[in-house]
C-alpha cells in the first residue's frame, strides 16, 4: 500500500490536480463576456493590468483592504490558515525530502519545531472557522455541508501528520493515512470551493481591472463606461 500511495497514486493526484486546474482557468477565461468584459480589457490593456494587480495585492496582504481592517480577528484567523496550509506542505523537510526523489525537485526547508507549530495553528484556526459559521447567523445561513466537509478535508493532513508525530507505535499506519488524506485533498481541489487556489487570482484580477477601467479608474479619460 505505501508503494502504491507514494508512486503510481502520487503522481495520479498531481496529475489530477495540474490538468483540473488548468481547465478551471480556461473555463473561467472563456466565460469572460465579450461585450461587458473583454472588449474593455483588450483596449485598456496597461489600466486593466494596474487595476488587477492593485486588487490582488491589496487582498493578498493582511488589512491591506477595508474589509480586511473592519474583522481584525477574523483577518489574522484568516491569515494563519492560508500561510500554515501552503507552508507545512511545500516547506517541511520530510516532503521536500519526497519531492526530489520522486519530481527532482524540492523547496527550502522550515525547521521542525515552526512546521509543528504552524500545523497546529492551521488546525487552531479551522476550529475557529467552524466556529464562526455555527455562531454568526449572517455565516450559518450561507453554509453547507459543503463548507464542513473543505474544512475536513483541508485539516485531516495535518491531524495525521501530528498524529504520526506523537504516536511513534502507530507510525507506519498513521502515516499511510496522512499520505492518503493530503493525496484525497490534491485530486479534490479542481472540483470543490479549494479551486480559489487559482480562481481567487483570477476573480481579483478580473474585479481589480473593472475598477481600474470601468467604475472610475479612467474617469476622466473619454471612456464610454
Amino acid at each position: 500500500m505505501h508503494a502504491f500511495l507514494t508512486g503510481p497514486m502520487f503522481y495520479i493526484s498531481i496529475a489530477v490536480l495540474v490538468i483540473g486546474l488548468l481547465v478551471r482557468v480556461v473555463r473561467y477565461v472563456r466565460g469572460l463576456d465579450w461585450k461587458l468584459d473583454r472588449v474593455a480589457y483588450r483596449a485598456h490593456r496597461k489600466a486593466g493590468i494596474k487595476g488587477a494587480a492593485r486588487s490582488i495585492f491589496k487582498w493578498l496582504v493582511p488589512f491591506g483592504t477595508r474589509s480586511w481592517r473592519v474583522q481584525p480577528v477574523m483577518t489574522v484567523v484568516f491569515f494563519v490558515f492560508h500561510i500554515g496550509v501552503l507552508a507545512v506542505p511545500l516547506f517541511l523537510l520530510a516532503h521536500n525530502m519526497f519531492l526530489e526523489e520522486k519530481l527532482g525537485f524540492s523547496f527550502f526547508t522550515l525547521p521542525a519545531p515552526a512546521a509543528e507549530i504552524l500545523s497546529w495553528a492551521v488546525l487552531a484556526a479551522a476550529l475557529v472557522l467552524v466556529l464562526r459559521r455555527i455562531a454568526l447567523p449572517e455565516v450559518r445561513i450561507l453554509t453547507t455541508f459543503h463548507d464542513y466537509f473543505i474544512l475536513a478535508l483541508t485539516a485531516a493532513p495535518f491531524v495525521t501528520g501530528l498524529i504520526c508525530r506523537y504516536d511513534p507505535a502507530n507510525y507506519d499506519f498513521w502515516l499511510l493515512v496522512h499520505i492518503a488524506a493530503g493525496e484525497l485533498l490534491l485530486i479534490l481541489i479542481p472540483f470543490t470551493k479549494l479551486s480559489h487556489v487559482v480562481t481567487f487570482f483570477l476573480s481579483r484580477a478580473q474585479i481589480g481591472m473593472d475598477f481600474g477601467i470601468k467604475r472610475g479608474g479612467m474617469k476622466g479619460k473619454g471612456m464610454a463606461w
